[in-house]
């Protein structure tokens, strides 16, 4: 038999944020623990790249000084984030929400490619080469 009251002050008693006294979120670190109330936690941690990771990947593929939609930019950028994503799957195997998000951007990537080859096939060639995606 449950005691139902039990159940409930023990709710209660929990800390309304689990993330409390946690600090920032940290980026490309491993997570730090935390103990509340004797429960574990850990940091969160983003995978991502940083904004002028993104601006010298843009500046380094862009067509014309504006360029920050074409193709080749896209390509690059989804190229950057998969090198960043691949790198964190291998501490963390088991992190199969963001192996899928990988395998998603892969296709989006696969996707602009082959429109990219089909417009025009030097530009992809060139692209190919310049960021060394093919083997």
């Amino acid at each position: 038999m449950i005691n139902y009251l039990s159940v409930q002050s023990a709710r209660k008693q929990r800390p309304s944020s689990w993330f409390r006294d946690t600090g920032p979120l940290t980026c490309g670190a491993s997570p730090a623990r935390y103990s509340v109330n004797g429960q574990k936690i850990e940091k969160v941690e983003l995978v991502m790249i940083r904004k002028d990771e993104k601006t010298s990947v843009i500046q380094q593929n862009r067509t014309h000084e504006t360029d920050t939609g074409s193709p080749e930019v896209q390509v690059a950028i989804l190229t950057a984030r998969i090198n960043e994503l691949t790198e964190h799957l291998k501490v963390h195997k088991h992190d199969n929400h963001s192996r899928r998000g990988l395998f998603k951007m892969v296709g989006k990537r696969r996707k602009m490619l082959d429109y990219l080859a089909k417009k025009d096939v030097e530009r992809y060639r060139a692209l190919i080469v310049k960021l060394g995606i093919r083997k």
